[in-house]
């Protein structure tokens, strides 16, 4: 059952962000995705929007796109689109990884086929996979590129963590993490890392051995954190929060993008193992401790400041920036570096702020809606 890979024009990008849905009574979590998507369909709207696995989520999805700029701008406008729907309804909708006091089984499966599928399969796991994401594509031009992207790119998923983190929040309390949304991931059985294939060949030979076995059906039973996308042609990375505003997803995603053409232009051998011998360590420690967290650099075989190595990869990629027109991005990323604040932190300074788990929801929708501003309190 071998997968033929679909190539795309390198280094193209397209995002897709899953979305909290809200009543504007309580700014709990709310059934409402189904009166939602309707009016959408009947109003029509820019880019893809579309059912989650519980009734109170939706993703959108952008096209495909070349540039920061537009993938940016249709970020905005799918936005727009969505949030004037939800008005109509009195929802709200909100950004960040996990809603800060719903509980998980309260939530309904959103009637199809395949979410009924998953929640036979994974029990109470399934409603509590009501977290929200941005999964980033990058476009390759074949197999063997996606294999050598892929574990490229594992180095640097502590950055794309600690960066959208916005989930420190989950049940009612602070967890101490800056993404605990990762943690509920992390206990489905297929998360994790790719494994150590070195092309597109031995990467079908494994998806043959675990599609015998039984064990997959197809890629999208694979819960890792990066993979190929072999039907799109991309790679895909799944570890962001979902951030919470569009400008900061879009950031995000011209920083992979713009990494990614860096990584494929220098070409550095295929690293050892050692990048995941140290995987789940600099994994937990973005989701725990943010921008403040510590890194073991695989290659150097030494560690480092997160914050410290995101700064120095800004400056090593800087070049590309210029020619992919991510400059602009990239600066976004720079300033929450300097700011030492990323959502988890603005969500934080907003509860201490109010003192109401609520009015922190409440700030956070009038965020994503573009209404609210993006600043310590």
């Amino acid at each position: 059952m071998s997968l033929a890979f679909s190539r795309s024009e390198q280094f193209t990008l397209g995002v897709e962000l899953e979305l909290q849905i809200l009543s504007t009574h309580d700014y709990n979590l709310m059934r409402g995705s189904r009166e939602l998507l309707a009016l959408l369909d009947k109003a029509g709207h820019p880019g893809d929007v579309k059912p989650e696995i519980t009734e109170s989520m939706i993703e959108i999805s952008t096209s495909v796109h070349r540039r920061y700029g537009t993938l940016a701008a249709e970020l905005a406008a799918i936005r727009d689109a969505v949030v004037r729907q939800a008005r109509r309804l009195n929802l709200a909708l909100a950004g960040g990884g996990a809603h800060p006091f719903q509980r998980w089984s309260e939530q309904r499966i959103f009637p199809r086929e395949r979410f009924f599928q998953l929640h036979e399969l994974y029990g109470y796991l399934a409603k509590q996979f009501t977290v929200f994401g941005q999964h980033i594509h990058i476009g390759v031009d074949g197999g063997d590129e996606a294999v050598l992207l892929t574990h490229l790119m594992a180095r640097y998923i502590p950055h794309f963590i600690a960066l959208s983190a916005s989930s420190p929040f989950f049940q009612g309390v602070d967890t101490s993490f800056d993404s605990s949304r990762l943690n509920s991931i992390s206990a489905f059985p297929l998360s994790g890392t790719m494994p150590f294939v070195r092309t597109w060949d031995e990467f079908n030979a494994y998806f043959d051995e675990m599609h015998d076995l039984g064990v997959v059906e197809s890629m999208k039973d694979f819960y890792w954190d990066i993979r190929p996308k072999p039907e799109y042609g991309t790679i895909e990375i799944r570890v962001c929060d979902t951030p919470l505003t569009v400008e900061r997803a879009a950031a995000l995603a011209a920083y992979a993008q713009t990494l990614a053409a860096h990584l494929m232009t220098v070409r550095p051998q295929l690293p050892s193992q050692d990048i995941y011998r140290v995987y789940s360590f600099n994994r937990f420690s973005a989701c725990r401790f943010g921008l403040e967290g510590g890194l073991i650099d695989a290659y150097a075989r030494g560690r480092c400041s997160l914050k410290q190595d995101i700064a120095a990869t800004l400056v090593e990629i800087s070049p590309r920036a210029e020619e992919l027109g991510t400059v602009r991005a990239l600066n976004q990323i720079q300033a929450v570096l300097d700011s030492d604040a990323n959502d988890a932190t603005w969500l934080r300074d907003m509860f201490k702020a109010t003192g109401s788990l609520m009015n922190t929801v409440r700030h956070a929708a009038d965020l994503w809606a573009g209404t609210g501003a993006l600043q310590r309190k």
